[in-house]
């Protein structure tokens, strides 16, 4: 499995449970899951975080890095329905091991997410 997919799955996992240019480390949240960078993004049009956990231990222990795992959320536009929003995520982690070489890794996904925590639905 590459290293996008099992990425993707470790944060869905992540979110399931409920658990832009990098920001300065210090001024990044530490999160178990991803829902608080996404209700910040929604409310403040931008969220940063770090990947701290059970997660960030599977992805670290994967992908044999320490280095810490970065998540940036911006809105990129509403949508209708009211608290909702079409958001951007970035992860990446520097470091990585994948196909026995070493590099820096970096996954934008875009996710539809409301503040009271669902997934709008379609119309």
């Amino acid at each position: 499995m590459n290293y996008s997919k099992l990425f993707v799955v470790g944060t869905l996992a992540a979110l399931a449970l409920g658990q832009r240019a990098s920001a300065n480390p210090s001024a990044r949240i530490q999160v178990s899951d991803i829902k608080p960078l996404l209700i910040r993004a929604i409310d403040q049009g931008s969220a940063h975080g770090v990947l701290v956990g059970e997660a960030a231990t599977y992805v670290r222990q994967k992908f044999e890095s320490t280095a810490p795992i970065e998540i940036d959320v911006r809105t990129l536009y509403a949508l209708p329905q009211t608290g909702c929003s079409r958001l951007e995520v970035t992860t990446r982690q520097k470091d990585v091991l994948e196909k026995a070489k070493r590099g820096d890794k970096e996954l934008v996904y875009q996710v539809s997410y409301c503040r009271d925590g669902r997934f709008p639905e379609k119309r």
